[in-house]
């Protein structure tokens, strides 16, 4: 653990431990993964730019979250000026409510998701990602399964449900404050 300035390999390997939360994050934040893609990569160089402003490692991840939050609403302006998008009181909204969870947060449920998806069968499994794997994943497997699309797509609905309570469920159990 570093307790000085913080330099460029701290950064790259501090940056690569925290990528996927601030992914999650920025996800949060924006319509879709191509502008998550975006946002993150104008983050990280924004970062680097202002790394002297980072004294420890432990304050590595809340910094960065502020600059992926900027860089989104940023975005956000950007694409508002394009089409009609959210507005800035809900993305302030919307950033002040995904501000608190913190990395040790992010891991629990992680790990409450993860056990939620063992408890499933692995049909069950296959359809909650079914939507997400590739395009055509769900029509593809509904041909395979002779079932209809709009079939398959109400009962990944139900399974998410499911899932998204089984998730509530175990955080609770663990002694979260999840909702």
């Amino acid at each position: 653990m570093s307790y000085g300035p913080i330099d460029q390999s701290d950064f790259m390997r501090l940056f690569v431990r925290h990528e996927r939360d601030l992914r999650v994050f920025a996800r949060s934040l924006l319509p879709n993964w191509p502008a998550v893609d975006d946002v993150l990569q104008e983050a990280s160089v924004v970062m680097w730019k202002k790394l002297h402003q980072l004294q420890q490692e432990e304050g590595f991840f809340t910094w960065a979250r502020v600059i992926v939050r900027y860089e989104a609403l940023r975005a956000r302006r950007k694409a508002a000026r394009d089409r009609l998008v959210l507005s800035e009181e809900l993305l302030e909204l919307l950033a002040n409510e995904a501000m608190p969870t913190t990395g040790d947060e992010l891991e629990k449920e992680r790990e409450a998701l993860n056990c939620c998806l063992k408890k499933m069968g692995d049909e069950q499994r296959q359809l909650v990602f079914a939507a997400s794997m590739r395009d055509g994943g769900v029509k593809e497997l509904a041909e395979a399964t002779n079932r209809t699309a709009n079939s398959l797509y109400k009962l990944i609905g139900r399974l998410r449900a499911s899932l998204r309570e089984c998730v509530y469920r175990e955080l609770q159990t663990q002694g979260g404050n999840h909702e």
